[in-house]
């Protein structure tokens, strides 16, 4: 199974960004799929995830700002962030799972003007 994320990039403050996250090597359909994050320094934190029958889970500092979706068939996950700050700067990783955990290689997001 391979995880490839696509969509990463500069945006200014209040700007927009769509991630995308396509999976491949398996046609199952994953449980959960979702994103997370890791800034310099830190810890990798929660975004958001999304299950098959579409509950989500967002973490603190994105709910209300960001938007996960997913397409079952074709095992793809979404992230749209709007309002971006620049904490939301960090390398997003794709996520899924199906018994066990899959992590995509992560793309990186700099919010800055």
């Amino acid at each position: 199974v391979q995880l490839a994320e696509s969509g990463g990039g500069l945006v200014q403050p209040g700007e927009s960004l769509r991630l995308s996250c396509a999976a491949s090597g398996t046609r199952l359909t994953f449980n959960t799929m979702g994103w997370y994050r890791q800034a310099p320094g830190k810890q990798r934190e929660l975004v958001a995830l999304i299950t098959t029958d579409g509950n989500t889970r967002y973490g603190d500092s994105v709910k209300g700002r960001f938007t996960i979706s997913r397409d079952n068939p074709t095992n793809t996950v979404y992230l749209q962030m709007n309002s971006m700050k620049p904490e939301d700067t960090a390398v997003y990783y794709c996520h899924a799972e199906l018994g066990i955990a899959f992590w995509g290689q992560g793309t990186q997001v700099t919010v800055s003007s």
